[in-house]
């Protein structure tokens, strides 16, 4: 359980290969963090994260196959990972970018997109929510996106899917309000990670550890909501207040 000083002893990563989830756990407060599971597919990527940590001094790391798309499977994992000890911590951190002219051309590499950006993670949300309202204490950390705030031309379709996932989140936080457990929705910028790579990078793009940064404090004050970096929450205020024909005509 979470300390008074605000250390966690178990983390768990849905998307255990996230770039920006793995951060956060290299700057949480490790005096009690002994246990660590990085749920995701099999391969070098989660590998590779598993040691990354191990190597910088975080104890207790494991892996989990987990599956976003396979929904009727998330029951068993959730149960299974948290029957065998309370999570203090859970940061779900999975999603695809996809690219949107291909999308277009064939709608069902949307709904690939969708299922697991969104229904994937309505599925597994809540499945982590009861075990949180269960044991009486928690977080869920959802890693959204400012794309979600305001659907572009360039990525509708993965924008639609975060504000999906946005809303989805900020309603599973009231549900839980009083439970001991709560949810904290993070809207990052463009972040520089294998998901970027190769893109142009928008304005205030940032690393995963400034992210991570923003997260573990959002963490310690109790907030519900956060842009990161700070300042995009006043951008994206400004983003939506702009009629609708002159958005279509900014570069996208």
């Amino acid at each position: 359980m979470i300390d008074a000083l605000g250390d966690p002893q178990s983390v768990l990563v849905l998307g255990g290969s996230s770039e920006i989830a793995n951060a956060t756990v290299l700057a949480l407060p490790r005096a009690r963090l002994r246990r660590v599971v990085l749920a995701g597919r099999p391969g070098p990527a989660l590998d590779a994260a598993a040691q990354r940590l191990t190597g910088a001094g975080v104890a207790g790391v494991m892996t989990a196959d987990f599956d976003a798309a396979n929904t009727a499977s998330h029951k068993q994992v959730i149960d299974g990972i948290f029957d065998a000890g309370d999570i203090d911590i859970v940061i779900l951190a999975f999603g695809v970018l996809g690219d949107q002219m291909q999308v277009e051309a064939d709608p069902a590499l949307a709904v690939e997109i969708a299922t697991v950006n969104y229904t994937g993670a309505v599925s597994v949300g809540l499945h982590v929510a009861r075990r949180l309202r269960g044991q009486g204490h928690g977080h869920l950390v959802v890693l959204s996106s400012v794309a979600g705030d305001r659907a572009r031309r360039s990525n509708y379709v993965y924008g639609s899917t975060k504000a999906g996932l946005d809303a989805f989140a900020q309603g599973l936080g009231d549900a839980l309000a009083g439970s001991g457990a709560s949810v904290l929705v993070v809207r990052p910028g463009m972040v520089r990670t294998r998901m970027s790579a190769g893109l142009p990078e928008a304005p205030m793009t940032s690393d995963p550890e400034e992210v991570a940064r923003v997260i573990v404090a959002g963490l310690r004050k109790g907030k519900h909501t956060v842009y990161a970096p700070g300042p995009l929450r006043f951008l994206m205020t400004a983003v939506k207040a702009v009629p609708r024909p002159i958005f279509r005509k900014l570069p996208q």
